[in-house]
């Protein structure tokens, strides 16, 4: 009988470690995916680059969870982490991108500086922790629930309510008769239907397989339906390689890195938690030296991403209960689980059907990621006392009511210099900048405000993947 510690490092015989690190795959595939289609849908890339950032996504992911596992030099947590895309990164990215001063070369440009800063900060992080308390992170959380939830939204409709048509050469903005049709309404409440079903009625693993079942089932159903529109997989390798900087060089501009900077902190702070909650799990407590290497881990990942043209990366807590739940402790699962995923990074055959996939059918999975986001931010929220801290009332408020005025009314800060866009433009930066800062005039720095332990971010990215 070896001791929790012992387990962790564990070598399991390789039958069983590949099964187990497929299992560990399947419970995060869905929210790594969901991450590019999302961006890619809305900033209406083209097949090819969807597929650059799907392919770039799980070969990143499958990097970071790497030396998360495995540890390289002064680097990673050596716990079973699984890394993957995270939806903090989402709106600043769709924001720059839709920039014309910016591009996907400002939001990259920003990444790789933030990654490098996260890197060089991680030794501070133990005091950083504590201006993330969970009044900043629930507030965080719950705007970045609400503010995607018009995205999952018009995925359903298969399109945007108004369509612009040239009318003897006036350009006329009118009502899209397609939008929302019975059929697309369908697909979109089947997805829902069916992860309903089994996270009622499904055991073990099939309950964290519930989105991505989901979405198989609809995709399939969209196929006689004419929804589904097979790509051309003839003219694309088996085996492809993502070079570097595929969308140019990158452009350093002071407002995008401010705001994925402030990305980076959010992201190592949830990161956190599900290092705290794994040593909890394994028997194996992490020193700060430790903590120090797990978030230089999280910074090198942020970095790699900015490289190759993918996202920011956080552990996923969904992996953390699936190690409680198998009771496997060994880090090599998922280990072997992040070497799938450099390997499905590597096939532009796959990343075209992953492509493919009908918007309505992404929507139904989309309401119920996003609703989920949402609820766990208000869960965290739960966990402050507004009895004894009234002030963080106002917090809240203040923080979500200015997160939601790019959602709706995106040209309210249309006056206001170039270089602060990339903050007032996405609802997820201005409202986290708002909490961190209400949280520091009404709470300081004072150790009170830690009276919740970080573990009670733990379910923050849970099940919404």
């Amino acid at each position: 009988m070896t001791s929790n510690g012992s387990a962790v490092d564990e070598v399991l015989p390789f039958s069983r470690l590949l099964f187990l690190g497929l299992q560990h795959v399947l419970v995060m595939y869905a929210g790594d995916i969901a991450v590019p289609l999302i961006v890619s849908e809305t900033l209406h890339l083209p097949a090819s680059e969807t597929v650059v950032l799907i392919n770039s996504s799980l070969f990143v992911a499958g990097i970071a969870t790497l030396i998360q596992c495995l540890g390289l030099w002064k680097l990673g947590a050596r716990l079973p982490v699984m890394m993957g895309a995270t939806f903090l990164s989402v709106a600043p990215m769709i924001s720059m991108g839709l920039e014309s001063h910016l591009g996907l070369q400002g939001y990259y440009g920003a990444l790789l500086v933030s990654g490098a800063l996260g890197i060089l900060i991680a030794p501070l992080m133990g005091r950083i922790l504590e201006l993330f308390p969970p009044v900043v992170n629930g507030s965080l959380i719950t705007l970045l629930g609400l503010s995607l939830m018009g995205v999952a939204i018009n995925w359903v409709g298969d399109g945007q309510p108004t369509v612009d048509r040239v009318i003897n050469g006036v350009s006329v903005t009118s009502a899209n008769p397609a939008y929302g049709s019975l059929q697309t309404l369908g697909l979109a409440i089947l997805v829902v239907v069916v992860i309903l079903l089994l996270r009622k009625c499904g055991r073990g693993i099939w309950q964290s397989l519930a989105t991505l079942a989901g979405i198989i089932i609809s995709t399939i159903v969209a196929i006689p339906l004419g929804e589904f529109h097979a790509p051309n997989l003839t003219n694309w390798p088996w085996i492809a390689f993502t070079p570097p900087f595929r969308f140019g060089a990158p452009i350093f501009h002071i407002g995008a890195i401010i705001t994925m900077t402030i990305v980076m902190l959010i992201t190592l702070v949830e990161s956190a938690a599900v290092f705290l909650a794994l040593g909890e799990i394994t028997g194996r407590r992490l020193t700060r030296a430790e903590m120090t290497r797990a978030f230089r881990a999280d910074g090198l990942g942020i970095l790699v991403g900015g490289i190759f043209n993918a996202f920011p990366y956080t552990s996923y807590s969904q992996n953390v209960g699936l190690v409680t739940v198998t009771g496997v402790r060994s880090r090599y699962v998922c280990a072997g689980g992040g070497a799938m995923l450099v390997f499905l990074g590597l096939l532009p055959k796959f990343g075209h059907l992953v492509a493919a996939i009908p918007q309505p059918v992404l929507g139904g999975a989309g309401l119920v990621m996003f609703g989920m986001v949402a609820a766990n931010g208000i869960r965290i929220l739960s966990t402050v006392d507004f009895r004894a801290r009234p002030n963080d009332l106002f917090i809240v408020a203040v923080s979500i009511a200015s997160g939601l005025i790019p959602t709706l009314s995106p040209s309210l800060f249309q006056h206001l210099p170039a270089w602060i866009s990339p903050i007032t433009h996405s609802g997820v930066v201005l409202g986290s900048s708002v909490a961190f800062l209400l949280n520091l005039f009404f709470n300081g720095t004072t150790a009170q405000q830690t009276a919740s332990t970080p573990t009670t971010l733990l379910s923050a990215d849970e099940d919404h993947t």
